[in-house]
């Protein structure tokens, strides 16, 4: 009986992994529905996440109709080119030396002659002062050699008055002795006839000797004072002499001072003319140098512009030069303005063109320039002939029209064409275009105003492509 019921199948051990097997099997029909819930509750964001990691992403743009004023400047005979200034300086010391002193910053406005920047200066200020000094001592000397001179002169003067009293004395000794002659010969005579006696002989004889002796004495005065004076007037020459060598050490020591103060200049940098400063070369601290090649110092210290002076510079091709002549008015639209054209007039033509671009400079003129305009700024010139109807006539004459960017353009197989985006997918249209400039193009017809194309699409875009919309 044992090994009977050994044998007996347990009925309730055999329900257990049934009961368990049931049980795991509802388990995963509600993992499955709760993933299909999920999967539908969140479908759209996820989709939005498949489409960011599969489709292509692209910028697009709205088809607008631009004004007249900017068709025209895309349209016409034509030509690119950028404002320029007539007048235009970079400012440099005439001699290397360090900035001390910046007195302006873009865009200030100088007058001819304002001080724009000063370099290190103490040494040629001291050299000044020396020049200074060097013209002072100059013109003393001047004066003592002049003061010397006019002693000389007085010393001739009294010298000379001297001589001619020294005359007098010789004229008077000299009639004594042609006195004293008569009486000794007087005396002799009364001697010789006894009427007098000898002592009047002798004294006669003495008085003779006496006068002769002073004459002597009065000619040898008039000798030494003629000597005096002619040392007197040697003494003049040389004081006279002196004068001149002073007088000419004058103008070398105030052309020294010149020097001095001329090389002190160079250490101002002053505006050559009215105008305002575009560009900051240097700071403080640098060193500049008016042949600078290098090494650390500066060429320049600002750049300065007339801004009376701007006008446009375009290349005109060689094929459209023979609708540009001198005189003839011309419409100037700014790139950054294209909708306010200024009028003008071709002012010259260069002699001689560009071989590699086959184009010729033209130089045209503003009308009405006001503070729009910027040296290097873009422009287009609208060239028209002498005999052209006025400017106001002209901005009516051209039709609004389609501008869109010429990076959006594609071309396939010969044709020129837009990818057009319609309900996220894009689709590519064949459009006819016009003149083109300055990364614009006209579209003369294959689209509408309000439709939305792609802008610069990428290179593996197809017709028919599904896209995402960069915001």
């Amino acid at each position: 009986m044992s090994d009977l019921e050994a044998l007996k199948i347990d009925r309730s051990q055999a329900a257990r992994p049934r009961a368990r097997r049931r049980r795991g099997g509802w388990g995963w029909l509600v993992l499955l529905v709760l993933l299909g819930g999920a999967t539908w509750l969140f479908r759209a964001p996820l989709s939005a996440q498949l489409d960011a990691w599969r489709l292509p992403k692209v910028r697009v743009l709205r088809v607008t109709q631009s004004s007249s004023l900017a068709s025209t400047a895309v349209s016409g005979t034509a030509a690119n080119g950028y404002i320029v200034a007539r007048t235009r300086a970079a400012l440099s010391a005439d001699t290397p030396g360090r900035i001390v002193e910046l007195n302006v910053v873009e865009g200030s406005v100088v007058k001819r002659g304002d001080v724009v920047a000063r370099l290190y200066s103490l040494e040629y200020e001291a050299e000044v002062r020396r020049a200074r000094a060097d013209v002072a001592s100059a013109r003393v000397a001047v004066e003592r050699s002049q003061a010397d001179s006019e002693v000389a002169e007085a010393e001739i003067e009294r010298l000379v008055a001297l001589a001619r009293s020294a005359e007098s004395v010789a004229l008077e000794a000299e009639a004594r002795v042609t006195l004293a002659g008569k009486q000794r010969v007087r005396a002799e005579g009364l001697v010789e006839t006894q009427v007098q006696s000898e002592q009047i002989l002798d004294e006669a004889v003495a008085e003779d000797s006496a006068a002769r002796a002073a004459l002597a004495s009065a000619a040898a005065g008039v000798d030494a004072a003629r000597v005096a004076v002619s040392g007197a007037r040697s003494r003049l020459l040389a004081a006279e002499l002196v004068v001149r060598e002073a007088e000419a050490r004058v103008p070398v020591s105030e052309a020294v001072l010149d020097g001095a103060l001329a090389t002190l200049s160079k250490t101002e940098v002053r505006a050559p003319f009215d105008g305002v400063i575009v560009l900051k070369d240097a700071e403080v601290g640098e060193v500049v140098s008016p042949n600078a090649l290098g090494g650390g110092s500066r060429g320049s210290v600002v750049t300065m512009v007339d801004f009376s002076s701007l006008e446009v510079q375009v290349e005109v091709p060689e094929t459209s030069l023979a609708a540009v002549t001198v005189g003839a008015p011309v419409r100037t639209y700014l790139d950054a303005f294209p909708e306010a054209p200024y009028s003008g007039r071709v002012q010259r033509i260069w002699p001689t063109a560009n071989r590699q671009k086959a184009t010729v400079e033209v130089r045209a003129s503003f009308d009405a320039p006001d503070e729009l305009l910027r040296p290097e700024m873009g422009v287009r010139v609208v060239f028209g002939d002498a005999d052209s109807e006025p400017l106001a006539e002209q901005r009516t004459a051209s039709e609004p029209a389609i501008l869109i960017p010429t990076d959006s353009v594609v071309r396939k197989d010969g044709a020129s064409g837009v990818f057009v985006l319609e309900r996220g997918d894009v689709y590519w249209r064949v459009v006819r275009l016009g003149a083109e400039r300055s990364g614009r193009v006209i579209v003369e017809s294959g689209l509408e105003v309000g439709e939305r194309i792609v802008a610069s699409p990428p290179a593996s875009l197809s017709d028919g492509d599904r896209v995402q919309v960069e915001p």
